[in-house]
């Protein structure tokens, strides 16, 4: 499969660049320095934070799919994952390309946004201590990314393309498990961590799974 993976040389982005090319994919791989890379494969420069339409089109053209481990690395970036996706959505269209995997975040689940202002109170998977301890203070050290993940979602689902949001809470550096648990349109009950290896390795599967297309995905150890 061809595929272009978007913030390939950050914590999830190396282990799906890592992944992909063991599976035998064939990957190009986007990133705001490409000189980063830990693996020597066709790249594009490109900073989402101010896109370049004809560069992300390059990026993606004859891609099969799209995986996206974008999201802010300090306060300065938040709004990049809202706005970078959105950029890739519409170099996707132009192209041609409809299949896109994306890393949100397990709070979004019960995040307010445009495209939904009233999202559940609590969500299914969260048991006492997330709901009522967990979720409230990330939420409040973290409100505003979760936010600009949760437009990122509607921009999705406005897109028209065939999308899965994998949603992990904490992630730890641990190595690949394969042993992770799943949730379709909830998180995972009880789920507090996850390896970015994981998570990885969850967008890779996505590809071959049509009941994870246009949904949200829970995922943890």
């Amino acid at each position: 499969m061809k595929l272009t993976i978007f913030a390939a040389t950050g914590g999830i982005g190396t282990h799906l660049l890592e992944q992909a090319l063991t599976a035998g994919h064939d990957v190009t791989a986007v990133a705001r320095h490409p000189a980063h890379l830990t693996r020597d494969v066709p790249s594009v420069a490109a900073d989402l934070a101010a896109p370049d339409p004809a560069a992300l089109r390059t990026a993606v053209e004859g891609a099969d799919a799209v995986l996206s481990a974008l999201g802010p690395r300090s306060r300065a970036d938040i709004g990049i994952t809202a706005a970078g996706t959105r950029a890739i959505t519409a170099a996707m269209q132009a192209a041609g390309v409809r299949r896109i995997v994306v890393v949100s975040a397990a709070p979004v689940s019960v995040t307010p946004s445009p495209g939904r202002p009233n999202p559940p109170r609590h969500d299914p998977g969260e048991a006492p201590l997330t709901r009522y301890v967990a979720t409230p203070l990330v939420r409040r050290v973290f409100g505003r990314q979760y936010a600009d993940l949760a437009v990122m979602e509607d921009v999705l689902r406005d897109s028209g393309l065939d999308w899965t949001a994998v949603r992990p809470p904490r992630l730890t550096g641990r190595p690949l498990s394969g042993a992770y648990r799943t949730a379709y349109g909830c998180n995972v009950r009880g789920g507090m961590t996850v390896a970015r290896a994981d998570v990885a390795h969850c967008m890779l599967r996505a590809l071959e799974d049509p009941g994870m297309i246009r949904r949200a995905v829970g995922i943890a150890d």
